[in-house]
This record gives structure tokens, sequence and C-alpha cells, in this order.
């Protein structure tokens, strides 16, 4: 009989899939398919059938993961398939691939370029991420790429956040991804449960599911094996015990039982029927080879093996034969990870410890202990119950994965030597660090993973160990590591935190600590727009950093401080420390990247559009570079967005706004990308989608809201204006109502202005409407709240333009925003230098409402033209719509080829119509009317509905609503 079929049954469609997305691929469209199912469901073979049809121009790159429990070496598939990439293309053209950034391939591939032992010096995970990605996408033009990445279920999470990252960024590169996953393995908690949801979101990727095979197809694999079909009573019997696992209908037909009724009841007994066939001596070979791992190389297997070469090739021919293992290369592997799990459950305690510490000192000695050993080092050690050698390997482990930036691993490794310290004789001494210290350094790689809460409960409990009074700086770094931890999280103490440092480390003398913890001290007061506070405060880090010679601490003080003062009013003042930080800033990435941050927003606030987005491009370059694009990067990318709209270059802010969030960064950096997402989604005129998106947002956007007043300030503002327009100005007074609050005591003028005059279109809406705003507050108290907050930050440069708006919106005799000369004022005013582009458009808008309610139709048709034009210029689609309503409702028709101004609704009208119109405005209906007019009924709904289609009304009611307008005209 056959040990496997010869033809693939019930995957036709899903090789189809893959073939499809293979064609694509090859088109220049990167793709991506995701094979899962359960344990033994068909994933390897459906793959393996696959690849076998792959043209011969195409690489393919195959990369496993590795069952080592929870230490899998970071980026092991990864390393795997950039060796394939190397072995198939050169070096050289690999390094070329990768360009300024091969260097950071040093961390994966130490034999390809030197690695830098200062991980800053190469950047970080995101530079080593940008070298693959480039790497990948660069030879593909060359030859089209299949990445195959198997048992992803196995794959630590800096496999995973690379993996995303390439299958987000790489779009038009000729690489098609292929990765499976068992699904049953998926239990709570694991990373790969949050990816799978955002596979489903990216329209590259494809997933394909497969199901267990039913009886009919049961039936078809069994005869393929047996070379006849079974009975109907031996078919259930198979269907019955197997469940339709094409592997497990394989191995309890392919185990030459006399009888159906032999066969094997339960799963174990099915996985090692192949295995117990077997000689002793191949049995324990295969034993040895388990606790090796899913894929032992053949080198390591001999070091750990008492067997001579002919005995090791003898089990291993006599296991390949028997179909319980497959050569891979130059390694073993078991031909199912089920079957090694199995025969791996079989050892014995005395042999699990022997075995695993073969293996342990067997990789140990291997090249003095490589960098993608090191974890599986740590693990055989624990799998042999050695405690202080798992410790001390762990700790080696995790300095690895920190240099490879792989925090989730270096993190869990961390909270290993911790949980073993206790049970190790002399711990510090092995570690080389107190226990203080080390809790301090898992909790910084728990923070640089993204578990901040962890990384707090950790910190928590070195301070629980630490004395203030003999360790103050120790105890003062802890307290600055908990302040950042939770602003991280968005929850308030950071300031508190630090205040405690300075108090715990006074008297310890000058000191680059202290110049630090007050440097973030005063950043922290000035994102929550303390800025007389943040000013005094930066003044004490500048001279604390210029005592101790820190320029980089200096430049970071005077950043602050400078920012801080423009944002007081001081602007010449402010911009002058600015230039002083980026002088000081020189020769330090970080303090450079802090100060383009600030520098180019405050060009932005100050209505220097072309100036903000020159430097903040050149900010996020420098970010890239450095492999820190998804944070710093993430913010001066912002900060060429917000700049970009304001200038009305809305095709290209767009574009750079989807590729920042397609990076993902973490909320605390994209959160002012996913409010100008928001904004430029409303202004585009897709309300619904801003909706949702406010809805998807608003519980990450909610944790900024106690230490950034930017986040406060802003998404009040948007979230008011989403629901202005929908029509709930109820709901837009909600979002403001916190932020008029009594005891307001801070200003932030270039925030303040746009908000007030959102505030104010609150206002003219709630009296237009006769809207409660609740809280016991009136149109009128608001509007006063509105105007003394508007003398506060009148001063600020930008702030003409709004003033005339927001006097404008509540201006009028009833205080609906319908008076025209303030409007006009409003529109002269919005045409000014340093105005965002989007205030002209909308403010001409409402001159033309203002018109129109005033009956000066022919200006109202000139303006609401201008508008129009203006609008659709930089895709403000919103206000679009807001000129074709008003034309709906007041008649201002525009003539096909022509512009508004040409024609009235009244041109358009017959005689006739006019007297169908006038006995419409009366409410007679259609039967009335033609006995009036003494024509047919047919007649005069014919009349009718050309007056709708002209006037461009929908209903008879505004039609009647436009004659009633004529009249009083």
């Amino acid at each position: 009989m056959q040990t496997t079929s010869p033809s693939l049954i019930g995957r036709e469609n899903d090789l189809e899939s893959l073939v499809d997305a293979l064609a694509e691929a090859r088109s220049g469209l990167t793709r991506t398919v995701v094979v899962s199912g359960e344990a033994g469901i068909g994933k390897t073979r459906l793959v393996a059938e696959f690849l076998a049809a792959v043209p011969g121009d195409t690489l393919v790159l195959r990369g496993q993961c590795v069952d080592l429990d929870r230490d899998a070496p970071p980026y092991a598939p990864v390393v795997a398939v950039l060796r394939a990439l190397v072995a198939a293309v050169g070096a050289p053209r690999v390094r070329e691939a990768a360009g300024a950034a091969a260097d950071a391939l040093g961390v994966l591939l130490p034999e390809l370029e030197p690695a830098v032992d200062d991980p800053a010096a190469r950047g970080g995970a995101d530079r080593l991420f940008d070298a693959v990605a480039a790497v990948l996408g660069d030879v593909s033009g060359e030859h089209p790429l299949v990445v195959v990445v198997e048992d992803l279920h196995w794959a630590d999470s800096a496999t995973l956040a690379l993996l995303r990252f390439l299958m987000r960024v790489l779009e038009s590169a000729r690489v098609l991804f292929v990765v499976t996953y068992r699904s049953d393995e998926l239990g709570r908690g694991h990373p790969l449960r949050s990816w799978v949801p955002e596979l489903d979101r990216n329209r590259r990727v494809s997933r394909r599911e497969l199901p267990r095979l039913n009886r009919r197809q049961v039936r078809q694999l069994s005869s393929a094996l047996m070379g006849s079909p079974l009975s109907a009573a031996d078919l259930s019997v198979v269907v019955q015990r197997t469940d339709g696992v094409p592997f497990f209908i394989e191995e309890i037909l392919g185990c030459g039982f006399d009888t159906v009724d032999a066969l094997p009841d339960t799963l174990r007994d099915i996985l090692l029927a192949r295995y117990e066939t077997l000689s002793d001596s191949t049995q324990r070979f295969l034993r040895l080879l388990a606790a090796g791992g899913a894929r032992v190389e053949h080198e390591l297997f001999a070091v750990v093996s008492d067997d001579d070469a002919r005995t090791i090739d003898d089990a291993a021919r006599e296991a390949v034969q028997a179909r319980v293992l497959v050569v891979d290369d130059t390694a073993y592997a078991f031909r199912h990870a089920l079957v090694r799990e199995a025969v791996h459950d079989e050892l014995l305690p005395g042999e699990r410890m022997r075995f695993h510490t073969c293996y342990a000192e067997a990789l140990e000695g291997r090249q003095g202990g490589s960098r993608v050993d090191a974890s599986a080092i740590s693990y055989h050690w624990m799998a042999a119950h050695n405690l202080e050698a798992a410790f001390s390997a762990s700790l080696t482990a995790m300095e690895q994965a920190r240099s490879a930036f792989a925090n989730s691993t270096a993190s869990r490794l961390g909270e290993r030597a911790l949980e073993l310290w206790p049970r190790v004789p002399d711990a510090e001494r092995l570690a080389g660090r107190s226990r203080v210290d080390l809790l301090g350094e898992t909790a910084y790689t728990l923070r640089n993973a993204g578990e901040s809460e962890r990384a707090i409960a950790l910190v928590d409990e070195a301070l629980a160990c630490c004395d203030r009074s003999e360790s103050p700086e120790v105890y003062g770094r802890l307290l600055r590591d908990k302040a950042s931890y939770l602003a991280n999280l968005g929850q308030s103490g950071s300031v508190e935190l630090l205040r405690e440092a300075l108090e715990v480390i006074d008297g310890t003398g000058r000191s680059v600590l202290r110049a630090n913890v007050l440097g973030e001290l005063a950043a922290r007061l000035m994102l929550d727009a303390l800025f007389v506070d943040a000013v005094r405060t930066a003044d004490d880090a500048f001279a604390e950093a210029e005592q101790v010679g820190s320029k980089p601490r200096m430049s970071v003080a005077a950043n602050i401080r400078g920012f801080s003062k423009l944002c007081l009013g001081r602007v010449d003042e402010g911009l002058a420390d600015l230039r002083l930080a980026g002088e000081l800033a020189v020769g330090n990435q970080s303090a450079e990247l802090r100060h383009q941050v600030n520098l180019s927003d405050a060009m932005y606030l100050l209505g220097r559009f072309d100036d903000a987005v020159r430097i903040a491009e050149a900010g996020a370059e420098r970010a890239r570079e450095r492999g820190v694009e998804r944070t710093s990067g993430a913010i001066l990318l912002s900060n060429v967005v917000a700049p970009l709209f304001a200038l009305g270059q809305t095709e290209r802010a767009e574009a750079v706004l989807d590729r920042a969030l397609e990076l993902d960064p973490p909320i605390g950096f994209s959160a002012h990308l996913q409010r100008i997402k928001l904004e430029a989604t409303l202004w585009s005129g897709d309300q619904q989608l801003a909706e949702r998106l406010l809805r998807s947002w608003r519980s990450a956007l909610g944790l900024q809201l106690r230490i950034d007043a930017q986040s406060r300030l802003g998404l009040a503002r948007v979230a008011a204006e989403i629901a202005l327009a929908g029509g709930d100005v109820a709901a837009a007074w909600r979002e403001l109502a916190p932020l008029f609050a009594p005891g307001r005591e801070r200003t932030f003028p270039p925030y303040d202005l746009p908000l007030l005059a959102t505030a104010a279109r609150v206002v003219a809406a709630a009296r237009a409407e006769g809207v409660e705003l609740g809280e016991g507050v009136e149109p009128d108290e608001l509007e006063q709240r509105v105007a003394a907050w508007s003398d506060d930050v009148a001063a600020w440069p930008t702030a003409p333009a709004y003033l005339a708006v927001i006097a404008a919106e509540t201006g009028g005799e009833r205080g609906r925003g319908d008076d025209c000369a303030l409007w006009e004022e409003a529109v002269a005013a919005a045409g000014g230098p340093g105005v965002p582009a989007q205030l002209l458009p909308y403010a001409r808008v409402r001159l033309a409402e203002a018109l129109a309610g005033a009956s000066d139709r022919a200006a109202a048709r000139v303006v609401a033209e201008q508008a129009r034009l203006g609008a659709e210029a930089i895709g403000l689609g919103l206000v679009v719509r807001r000129v074709d309503d008003l034309e709906r409702r007041v008649g201002l028709v525009r003539p096909p080829g022509g512009p508004a101004a040409v024609r009235t609704v009244e041109d358009d009208l017959t005689e006739r119509e006019r007297q169908v119109l006038d006995l419409l405005a009366q409410g007679l209906s259609n039967r009335q009317i033609a006995e009036t007019l003494f024509i047919s009924t047919k007649t005069a709904s014919v009349h009718v509905s050309n007056i709708l289609r002209k006037t461009n009304t929908a209903t008879r009611t505004e039609a009647a609503f436009l004659a009633r307008s004529f009249t009083a005209r």
C-alpha cells in the first residue's frame, strides 16, 4: 500500500488559491496566504504540493519555527530565510540590497556583517526590520520570492512583529509569504490570537482554514492509500477513530494491521504505532532526537549521541524507511511534530535529564555559544532540572535577546532568572548584579515589549527591595522608570514620581541622573500645558546639565523650555531656545530627534507650514535611519502630515498619513496620527467612516487625556465636529463640556483657538435647533465662556482668523451665525497667511448661507461657487456637500457646464411651472392643481416632477418651501 496519498485530496481549492496568489505576487503585488488548521490536517502537505509547482525562476525561501516550549530563539525562521537567500544570491548581493542598514543584519547573520557591540549604534528593531524589508523587496526585483514560514504557533514575539511589519510595508514587491500555524494551539493569551484579526484587515492577505475531511474524502484518501476501497464498515471505523484528520488516516492505515478491528484506539497509540514497530536501538535514537526539538542537525546529534556513526546511520535509515523521520538537508526532522511530541513524552525521568543535559553542553561548546542557540541552551538546562546552569544561561540568553531587539523573549528570560534566584546559591555573584538591578532591567525590557503594566509591577517589587537611604541613585532611577511606564499607559502619577525622585537624590551631588529627572519632569509639565512650571523646571535641568557637562541633557532642557515659552506667547524667546537646543544636540541622535519634533511642531503651530514640513521630513528620515521610525519617527510623520493638510496638499498628506499608520506605532506615538485621520476623514465628507474610526480608537486615545493637553483638546474638538456633522448638537456639547468646566487654569493657544471655533458652532446650532445643552448651561452662558477664553489667547499669531470665525459663528440678531458682515470679515481673515487651507472654503460657504438667508441670492450664488471650487481643489467633501445642500434648499442651481451664477431656479421654470409651484406652496394636491388650472391630473403630475428636477428638491414640501422663499424675495 501507499504510505502517503499520491494526490492531494480535499485541498484543491486551497492549492488553487496559493497558485493565484503567486501569480499576483509575480506581477508585482505582494501577497500573503495564511494556512491554518489543527495538527495533522495537511498544512505541510498542501505547501509541499504548491512548492512543487513553483516556476524555476522563483526563489523559495523556507523558515521553520522551533518547538522549544516558550524558548524559541528570536527570529529563528527569519534567520533560516535570510541564510537561504544568501546561499541563492550571495552575501555581497544581500548586503547591497540592504543598503545603509546592512550593518543591522548582523543581528541575525553575524557571518554576513560583523555585529556592532553597542545596539544603539546600529539602531533599534525598526532599523533591523527595514533592513530585512529592503533585502526582500530589492532582490524580488530580479527573482520573484516565495517566503514560507511554518508552524507560526511556535514563533517568538520578535518573529511575529517582523513578519507583521513585512506584510504591511511590502506592497509592490514580487513576494509571496506563505505562513502556517496550528489553530488548535492558540490558547488564551497566545500572541497569534491578536494577530489573526489584524490579518483579516489587510487586503493583501488571504486566509485558508483547512477543515477535516468528510466521509467521501476519507473514502478517496483511504482508497488511494490501500489501493482499493474500504468496506462501508471499515470506512466507518476509520472515520470514527481519525475524525477525518489526514495525517491520522495515513498513520492508522499505514501500520500494516491485518484487520481494521486491530487499529489503534487512542491518539497516542496512533502516533506511536510506527515507532513501536522499530528496533530498540532506533527507538532510543528517536527518543534522543525528540529531546533536541523538531529539527536537529546531524553534526549536533553526533555530539550528543554515544553511538558511533554507523549505528546512527542505521537507526536513521530505519526510521526514514518507516516514515517516522525525514531528512532535511543536513538535519533530521520527525515527519510530523505530533509524533515528536509523543516520542518525547515517552522519555523516562533519567533519560529526560541526561538527554537535555547533553544538548545543553553540546550547544554551549559550539562556537563559544552562538546567538541563535542561547535561548535553546536555557531551555535544555531547564528541562534537565539543572537550575544553576539554567539561571546563568537564562541571563546570557536575555542579553542576546536584548541585543537582537527581541524584548518579549528577553523579558521572559529575565523573569525566569528572577524566579530561579532564590533557588540558586550565590545568585548575585553568578548574575554579576543585584536582584534589584535585575528587576529594573527586566522591567525595562517589558516596557520595550509593550507590557508596561507588568513592568510597573516589577519596578514596584524593586522599590520594595531597595533601601532609598542606602542606594538613593538606584531608588531615584527606579522612580524615574516607573514614571515613564505610567506615562506609556496614559496613567497619571508621573509628575509626582519624578518629584519624589528629585527628593531622593537630593544631596547626592550634581549628576546626569538629576539633569535627566528634571528634564523629564519638565517634559511632563509641558505636555500637560503647565508651561510656567515647565519653564522653571527646564531652567533647573539646564543648569544641572551644564554643571556636569552634558550637552545632550542641556539640549533637551533648552528644547522643552523653548517650546513652553513659545506656548506662553513669548515667541521670540522660545524660538531662540529652540535654536540653542539644536546647536547643543549636534552629535547626539536622541537629542537631535527631540529637537526636530518640537521645532517642527512649533513651526506648524505658528502657521509656518512650509518650514514645519521641511524640518519634520528631515527628522522622519533621520528616525528611519536610526531605527526608531515607529516611535520618534511616528511623531515626526504626524508633524509632516498636519502642515501638509494645512497647506491644502491633501493627496500628499493622506499618503504620508496612511504610511505612518501602517507602521502601527504605540498609542503614545500614534494618538496624534489618529486624530489627524479622524479630522481628515470628516473633512473629506465621509462622516460615517469618521464615526466608526472614533468608536474604534476612542478607548486607546482616551489613555492620553489625563497626561497630554494636546490629546484632551484635540480629541474633544474632532469628536464634537463629528457629532455636529451628524446633527447631534447635544452630543457635540458633551464632548466639549469637560473643557469648559469651572476652574480652567491653563491655556494652550494654538489648540484652544480651533476648539473655541467648534464651541461657537455648538452655541449657534443649539440656538437654531432649540437644543438643551444640559448641566444647566445655556447657549448665552457658553458664548460668554467662549468669549472670555478667546480673550486669553487673542495674542497668538494665528488668532485673528479663528477669532473672526468665532465671532461670525455666534453673530446675527439671534446669535445663530447669520450676520453677513461678520462672515465677510471671517473670509478676509481666513485668506491670510498662516491659516489652514480648510478654513477659507468653510468661511465662504457660511457666508453664502448668510447671504441666502438675507435674500441676496445673486451674491450667495457667487460665494457658494467660490466655496465649492476651493473645497474641491483640496478634497473638502464636507464643504462641497454643504454647498450642495445650500443650492438644493435655496435654489442656487448650477447649470451643466457653467458656473452657478449664470442662472437662477426661476429662470429654469416655465410660466405654467411657476403657476404649479405657487399652488404647491398653498398645499394643493396634484388633482386639486389640475382642477384649478383646468388641466389633467397626469399633466399636473408631469409639471410637479419637472419642478422637483429643476429645483433640485426631493419632495413636494421642499418645493413648497422654495416657492415661499421666492415670494418673500
